[in-house]
């Protein structure tokens, strides 16, 4: 089973609480400049705070941007972490609205609203693949297309040579050990598994 999810496009979601507008941003990043890079596009100078956090893999950082400490950054990551989802940044863009929301308010508000973001936002499960390198005679190389179709993998790369053809195919984990066995028999044990990588 997919351990988490990925946002597919940047999403947005907007909500005023006590006359103050938050504006929750969360969008895909597959590094901590994607995460800056999307940081500077959205964030909003005019706005009272811009505070964020973000998710990828083990890595995670937040800001509370002068809200006081521990009221915006963390909750904007423990939500994240609470719809499941990995390699995404949110941002959520405070006007103040003169009505003061005190520690807990504040809390509630930075991270309902990118926890009710993730609720609408488009995703898909991660799925956890490994690369295989292959050595193909020419007969079977065929045999490698169709079976990585069956196995909703797909070849991601293929070098001709006298003998044959090398080839990189990218497969489920969940596959893996199946795609390798029909490999095997459907060429009689011809092909040759040079490496597989994470």
């Amino acid at each position: 089973m997919p351990s988490f999810k990925n946002l597919i496009k940047v999403h947005q979601y907007q909500e005023d609480i006590k006359k103050s507008t938050f504006i929750g941003v969360c969008f895909p990043i597959d590094s901590i400049a994607a995460f800056e890079h999307h940081l500077s596009r959205y964030h909003d100078p005019q706005a009272t705070h811009n505070c964020w956090a973000y998710r990828l893999s083990e890595q995670y950082r937040f800001n509370d941007d002068g809200e006081p400490a521990g009221t915006a950054g963390m909750p904007i990551l423990a939500a994240i972490d609470g719809a499941g989802f990995d390699a995404v940044g949110a941002l959520v863009i405070r006007y103040y609205g003169g009505i003061k929301l005190g520690t807990g308010g504040l809390a509630r508000a930075y991270g309902g609203v990118i926890a009710k973001n993730l609720q609408t936002a488009p995703y898909e499960w991660h799925v956890p693949k490994s690369i295989i390198q292959l050595k193909v005679p020419f007969a079977h190389s065929q045999n490698v297309h169709a079976l990585s179709q069956q196995y909703e993998g797909e070849v991601q790369e293929e070098k001709f040579h006298s003998e044959g053809a090398n080839m990189r195919v990218i497969v489920p984990d969940n596959h893996l050990t199946d795609f390798k066995t029909s490999l095997k028999n459907a060429s009689k044990g011809q092909i040759t598994f040079l490496k597989t990588l994470k």
